[in-house]
């Protein structure tokens, strides 16, 4: 069975298929449209109505609260967006210098070192032993923008992944490269760097969402507040407001003053603020991010 539209053959299969995975998105998209309509919605609105996709009142008194220091803000937003783009830049550097030539097979250690990045992903030393290590031997790095940078420098999967999608890159190729006098500097970023643009897009992808997403960094080893990232400073703010909550829970702050805390809508005003500009960049790297994952995980 199939239907002609514009002169080509849609199959039932296919409207099957386009149907389910409309459904599968809508799942996904309309937590996030309710999440940014109760951002927007009236505290009492919400009280007496419960949660709603379209609000019954349009108000911003959520954000007022959260911008009462504007300045605060941008300065986190500032570090957050400095550690993401350094973060990244300097993460894919590391580990495609890592998975380069643990894809070769003329590499004399390449399985040691495949073995080692193995063992790393699959165990780890645990919080206490991360912490007094920096703590005791970086200590230069606490209260440093850097320490929100270097550990996430070098992620086992991401250099599995890249290693993988490296092997599909074929062997002639570098041999002519050699043939022609280049040296394996030269070949690593005239030619293998070009060629693995959407491997790189992809781990890029999900580099930059971890330091994006990441507060624990700065929670440790984090004392200045001009240097908490926006994730961070969120979370001071949600803990603030719980800590609101649980006064007027027990009476100790006076009802006129609690009545006028939109609580709800700030949870949610502040997970807008979080999600947004993920939401805004992650479609330039859509293409990109679907071919690396297809690439790497067929061909490797």
């Amino acid at each position: 069975m199939h239907l002609s539209i514009s002169n080509k053959r849609i199959e039932f299969g296919e409207i099957v298929a386009f149907v389910l995975l409309g459904l599968v998105s809508l799942v996904f998209i309309l937590p996030i449209l309710s999440m940014y309509s109760i951002s927007f919605s009236d505290e009492a609105d919400i009280m007496k109505e419960g949660f709603r996709l379209i609000p019954a009142r349009i108000t911003s008194i959520s954000y007022e609260y959260i911008f009462r220091n504007p300045g605060q803000i941008i300065r986190s937003y500032s570090v957050s967006l400095f550690v993401v783009c350094t973060g990244t830049f300097l993460g894919l550097l590391v580990m495609s210098m890592i998975a380069y030539p643990l894809s070769r097979s003329d590499f004399r250690y390449r399985k040691y070192l495949s073995f080692y990045v193995l063992v790393v992903l699959l165990f780890n030393g645990g919080l206490v032993p991360f912490y007094i290590n920096i703590v005791s031997n970086f200590s230069f790095l606490k209260n440093t923008i850097w320490v929100l940078i270097i550990p996430y420098l070098c992620l086992p999967w991401n250099i599995l992944l890249l290693k993988s999608f490296f092997r599909s890159i074929p062997a002639s190729i570098i041999e002519s490269a050699k043939i022609d006098g280049a040296s394996e500097f030269r070949i690593f970023f005239t030619i293998i760097i070009p060629l693995s643009k959407p491997a790189l897009a992809t781990v890029g992808t999900f580099v930059a969402l971890y330091y994006w997403n990441d507060w624990w960094l700065s929670l440790l080893f984090i004392d200045n507040r001009n240097l908490y990232s926006i994730q961070m400073l969120l979370y001071s703010i949600m803990a603030n407001l719980q800590a609101i909550i649980d006064a007027m829970s027990s009476g100790m702050l006076a009802n006129d003053i609690t009545d006028k805390m939109p609580t709800e809508s700030m949870r949610m005003a502040i997970g807008v603020l979080a999600l947004t500009p993920m939401l805004i960049i992650f479609p330039f790297f859509q293409k990109y991010f679907v071919s690396g994952l297809t690439v790497g995980s067929v061909k490797g």
